[in-house]
């Protein structure tokens, strides 16, 4: 961080002294009313968003997810793409996985996994943790699917 970064009000998120941004609790609510969270796969202990979770230590990428309802807000840094493959091989295995990540279109994990799955862009700027002003990306929430699943007419009436 540059100097003219550090007195900036956004100064945190161009820190690199972490890639972990917590979800606020409106989208995560709205988002599990939804789907119905059993898992989170990526948090800290005091963040955990679900009954079941992983932290860093318990490292989410080497456990398997299973059949489970899946909320996935992985650290942004350079293990965004292992984190989107993950996602999507847990989906193909029988997991609903809903992704809260940067809409970086531009990048190769937003090709090679994003783009296979249900992409909801977020207008404007989601405000991370206790942070005061919006991210300096936008967001996207990615939905991955078990294989096989299909929306049908009746779900749509309930």
């Amino acid at each position: 961080m540059n100097s003219e970064q550090r007195g900036h009000p956004l100064a945190v998120h161009f820190s690199s002294r972490s890639d972990e941004w917590e979800t606020p609790r409106w989208l995560f609510d709205a988002l599990n009313a939804e789907f119905g969270f059993d898992l989170d796969p990526c948090c800290a202990q005091e963040n955990a968003k679900c009954p079941r979770f992983f932290t860093k230590e318990a490292d989410g990428l080497r456990q398997p997810w299973g059949d489970s309802t899946v909320f996935m807000n992985p650290p942004y840094g350079r293990s965004i793409g292992r984190w989107m493959r993950k996602a999507y091989e847990s989906a193909e295995d029988g997991a609903t996985v809903v992704c809260l990540i940067p809409a970086r279109t531009d990048t190769q994990y937003w090709h090679r996994y994003a783009m296979k799955g249900e992409i909801r862009l977020i207008r404007g700027r989601i405000k991370f943790g206790g942070a005061k002003s919006g991210a300096p990306f936008p967001s996207a929430v990615v939905i991955f699917r078990p294989r096989g699943f299909q929306l049908r007419a009746m779900d749509l009436q309930s």
